[in-house]
């Protein structure tokens, strides 16, 4: 084994890629037949890791980089793995600036966005200097119920353009869900400001102060008496999903799957019969 990872070192330093990796592969089959050290067969995939490193092919050099972690913990690998992943992200990232690029994946993302599919929506709303695009994944996680990351999402998108107002409503939607009406106001205020006739501002904040000022007891008692909400409530699998997430909080996350079933439980959060204040 010792003859072929020194036969790759040579090969490395000449810049011979091909010939290095197949030397490693060589000594990485010896290595197993008679049962070498571990550390030595973690040396060759790390040295395949560089090679592809050289290439500028990162996806490759993390997969050898993997495999070498595998058989050993090497922290000077495990610094390098995470270099190259450093690398591979920003790269990523500058890909998505690209005007055309963004443009594809932002219609992707709206094509899983209408058939509710707002976990593969997530995907491709992914352009770090679009606040668009950081409210159309603060949208899709307030349907996922992740309303923590919804906020993020919400204050990154104004963050870069503090004049966007659907990041504002996305806010205020999602401190209303967990029942920070004072902020949520706030929200819904400062997106009444930029666009005075904003539908969904002005719905927010009417309800943000029915919610604030009402009793909840009665507020409860006002949704009870709506038809849909006993029609929701006097379904037994609904019944069954309900009493589910009251002692198994994690199983929201599989029934927010169903459109249907997530709609639902939408329709008792804003009338204030159920609540969620994180998943």
């Amino acid at each position: 084994m010792i003859y072929y990872t020194n036969r790759a070192a040579v090969y490395f330093e000449q810049k011979r890629w091909d010939d290095c990796i197949k030397e490693c592969e060589k000594a990485i089959d010896i290595g197993r037949e008679n049962k070498a050290d571990y550390k030595f067969i973690a040396k060759a995939y790390a040295r395949m890791g560089n090679v592809k490193v050289q290439e500028k092919n990162y996806q490759g050099a993390i997969k050898y980089f993997n495999r070498s972690l595998l058989e050993d913990r090497n922290p000077d690998i495990i610094k390098r793995k995470q270099e190259i992943e450093k690398i591979l992200r920003e790269q990523e990232e500058l890909a998505y600036i690209n005007p055309e690029l963004a443009e594809q994946e932002k219609i992707k993302g709206h094509e899983f966005f209408q058939q509710a599919d707002y976990p593969s929506a997530l995907k491709h709303y992914t352009n770090p200097s679009d606040a668009r695009l950081y409210s159309n994944r603060a949208a899709c996680f307030i349907k996922l119920m992740e309303f923590g990351l919804a906020l993020k999402d919400s204050e990154e998108g104004i963050r870069i353009d503090p004049t966007f107002v659907e990041c504002y409503v996305h806010k205020g939607h999602a401190l209303m869900a967990i029942k920070d009406f004072s902020q949520a106001m706030t929200a819904f205020s400062k997106a009444l400001e930029i666009h005075p006739n904003n539908k969904e501002a002005m719905e927010g904040y009417q309800q943000c102060t029915i919610g604030s000022s009402d009793d909840s007891e009665e507020v409860r008692k006002r949704a009870l008496a709506d038809p849909e909400i006993q029609q929701i409530l006097g379904d037994p699998s609904m019944c069954l999903i309900l009493d589910q997430m009251q002692n198994e909080p994690l199983a929201i996350r599989e029934h927010l799957r169903n459109p249907v079933i997530a709609q639902k439980i939408q329709k008792l959060m804003n009338a204030g019969i159920i609540a969620i204040h994180h998943i």
